[in-house]
């Protein structure tokens, strides 16, 4: 923004000064070319004069040699005709001077001036009582002196040209860093308030006083927001506290009296078990959605190719348990950015998911590749699958295609997905099943880590 700022004053002086300056030394040039034509007219008409008094009765011959003298001492070439076109006086040769032009002058021509590479000549007839002509002068100024002052003109505009953008640049600048600087301030604050830190403000006491009240409204709202999510996380933490509590000695309570009942009454103290245990995963998943949707991780550095292959290793026994094949295909190392421990969460959710669905013999894929600016990481089962209704709404909380389910895990999924800045779907696996896929920002890879190392990210179930 500096710089457009800078660049757009910049644009406008050049504009203003090309639109007076130019205009301006073409206007004085025109001028000044005009006076000097208007004087070599004039002195040329004072030597017809002096000329017109020699040729009528030859008396004034010390006065047209002190003429042609004096415009000889400025360095002017200067000749005088009589009638018959001879060469009476003068200071020799006159550039540009032909026997047309005298001849023109001879038959009555009005003064005309005729420029030439570095002088203007001017033949103007000597006429007695305005109809006999007795000869012609041809004046032949140098334009030197002319061209010296025209160029000192066009050396003082470009100099004040320069001074001016100079003065413009200067300025300029002041004026995008005296505005750039608090935007880019705020900007900065946004994107670490955008990436979870809460507590990020931005300077309110310098720039224009419009930046200024829009960097105090940010930190007010910032400050609104820290509270919000400080209040949301305080009292989550309390839910925690106050449900778990009594759910578990609720079922250390059935589980003791389950040990002394009769058998037809432990039945139904199992089914109220797992009620109890259902409830309990119930919370936890409410208090896992809630932590996803507030979540204020800063993103990082994640390796999706390790963590990929750690998640996969961790949840294999479970598979192999259920006769399930579970693969990872990940073919190169894949960073993306990512709250820290959000991957781990996102495919522990998944994984739990396409176990429960899938039947024995099935197969799980878990594979991850670049896609554009993004990563793209697949997760594949051969289960029932979704019906299209059902995958629509799969990530809405306690929406669930798995008889006892909570479904709340793809709910968690889509939280943790969106708020790294990606995107989730849902689609049917060709052949039957459910395919989910996941687009991640990218990171820069990291060169120094190996691929099949494993990352100190990863946990164990």
């Amino acid at each position: 923004m500096a710089r457009r700022i800078a660049i757009t004053v910049l644009a406008l002086i050049t504009i203003l000064l090309s639109t007076v300056a130019v205009p301006l030394g073409l206007i004085t040039a025109g001028q000044d070319r005009h006076d000097f034509t208007d004087e070599t007219v004039a002195a040329a008409a004072t030597v017809a004069s002096v000329a017109e008094e020699h040729l009528d009765d030859h008396s004034t011959g010390p006065a047209l040699a002190r003429s042609v003298s004096e415009l000889a001492r400025r360095g002017d070439q200067v000749a005088v005709y009589d009638a018959a076109g001879r060469r009476i006086a003068g200071t020799g040769a006159v550039a540009g001077i032909s026997g047309y032009l005298i001849g023109r002058a001879l038959a009555g021509a009005r003064t005309s001036g005729y420029p030439t590479a570095d002088r203007l000549l001017v033949v103007t007839p000597v006429v007695h009582d305005r109809s006999a002509r007795l000869g012609a002068v041809a004046l032949s100024a140098s334009t030197e002196p002319l061209d010296h002052r025209l160029a000192v003109l066009w050396a003082w505009l470009a100099a004040v040209s320069a001074g001016g953008l100079l003065a413009a640049a200067l300025i300029a600048t002041r004026l995008a860093r005296w505005v750039g600087r608090p935007l880019g301030a705020l900007e900065a604050a946004a994107q670490r308030l955008g990436d979870g830190e809460l507590e990020s403000r931005s300077p309110a006491s310098a720039g224009p006083r419009e930046v200024r009240r829009l960097a105090m409204n940010f930190n007010r709202m910032a400050a609104r927001l820290e509270a919000l999510v400080d209040g949301h996380q305080a009292m989550m933490a309390d839910v925690s506290h106050q449900l778990r509590t009594p759910l578990a000695a609720l079922r250390l309570r059935l589980d003791v009296l389950a040990l002394q009942t009769p058998a037809q009454v432990g039945d139904e103290l199992a089914g109220a078990q797992e009620e109890v245990a259902r409830l309990s995963r119930m919370v936890d998943g409410l208090l896992a959605v809630a932590r996803a949707e507030k979540v204020t991780a800063a993103p990082v550095s994640v390796p999706v190719d390790t963590v990929i292959r750690d998640r996969a290793a961790a949840w294999r026994p479970a598979a192999e348990e259920k006769s399930v094949t579970l693969d990872a295909a990940v073919l190169e190392p894949l960073t993306a950015r990512l709250g820290e421990g959000h991957l781990e969460q996102i495919l522990d959710n998944l994984l739990a998911n396409a176990l429960e669905a899938v039947p024995g013999g099935g197969h799980i894929q878990v594979r991850a590749a670049p896609a554009g600016s993004r990563v793209r990481i697949v997760v594949a089962d051969d289960g029932p699958g979704m019906s299209a209704a059902q995958q629509r709404a799969a990530f809405r909380r306690y929406v669930t295609a798995t008889p006892g389910g909570t479904g709340l895990g793809l709910a968690i999924v889509h939280r943790l997905v969106t708020s790294s800045g990606g995107t989730a779907e849902l689609s049917d696996t060709e052949g039957g099943g459910l395919t989910v896929t996941l687009d991640m920002p990218t990171a820069a890879r990291d060169r120094t880590r190996r691929p099949g190392v494993p990352s100190s990210a990863g946990r164990d179930l």
